[in-house]
């Protein structure tokens, strides 16, 4: 029975991104399966497409940057989660895990009123913070379930063998750290890169990411190019994420999860 609920949940996931890839490559003018003929016209299209490139340069910059600063927040608050002594550890554990559950059209909803409304934060600001809190839990999950795998005996004999903690922690705990803040780092980007429903409530006419473009493109237009960037967007991702696998391995990382 479980067999047969996973290759269901299988199809279901992956034959519809089977009919994008098809579509994508089709000799038509229309969206529809099957494809007319083959042809990368629509390719072509995609990657000479002004508004397509201009957002994805947005895309990349706002999907850097938030990564960046999950990170510069989320390891700190990971090391006093598990190795500090820090009083109401599940709660605060808790709270950075919070945006995996609160619906984002919320968290949306209440930067837009607290931070453009109440503190007139620009458009970028309030969505990079936006950004920013939804890539925490992946950045204090996954550097944490790296954490977990690490002997914490190893920085106790640095420290023991006189190391300060600023050097214990560049010298030891950090390479422990690498693969998990590599995940989290590929994980958050991806991520962040991806969202619509955020970025479509708090990006700006001057700062669109591609996601959105997309939509607003599709509803404007019913030509096979959304399918050929999308075909794009998921060749770079499947892409990173192999590699990623062959330099770093996600299971050895994510198996700490459960620990």
């Amino acid at each position: 029975m479980a067999a047969t609920l996973a290759v269901a949940g299988y199809v279901i996931m992956i034959v519809p991104i089977l009919f994008v890839v098809a579509t994508s490559f089709t000799g038509g003018s229309t969206l529809r399966f099957p494809p007319e003929g083959l042809s990368l016209r629509w390719f072509d299209a995609a990657v000479h497409h002004t508004p397509f490139i201009t957002a994805m340069v947005s895309s990349l910059q706002l999907a850097a940057l938030a990564t960046v600063l999950a990170l510069l927040l989320g390891i700190p608050a990971t090391l006093a989660i598990h190795r500090g002594r820090l009083p109401g550890k599940g709660l605060v554990e808790g709270l950075f895990l919070s945006p995996l559950i609160v619906p984002e059209l919320v968290v949306g909803l209440a930067l837009f009123q607290q931070l453009m409304i109440g503190l007139r934060l620009d458009n970028f600001t309030v969505l990079l913070i936006g950004h920013t809190v939804l890539m925490l839990p992946y950045a204090v999950r996954v550097t944490g379930a790296s954490l977990a795998l690490a002997d914490p005996f190893v920085e106790e004999a640095a420290r023991g063998l006189g190391a300060s903690p600023l050097r214990a922690f560049f010298t030891v705990t950090l390479p422990l750290l690498r693969p998990g803040i590599f995940s989290a780092a590929l994980l958050s980007f991806v991520t962040s890169f991806n969202n619509v429903p955020l970025s479509l409530l708090l990006q700006s006419r001057d700062f669109r990411t591609l996601p959105v473009t997309m939509l607003d493109y599709v509803q404007q237009s019913y030509d096979p190019m959304v399918a050929a960037t999308s075909t794009i967007i998921l060749a770079g991702t499947v892409l990173v994420a192999v590699v990623a696998e062959r330099t770093v391995g996600f299971a050895r990382i994510f198996g700490g999860i459960n620990r």
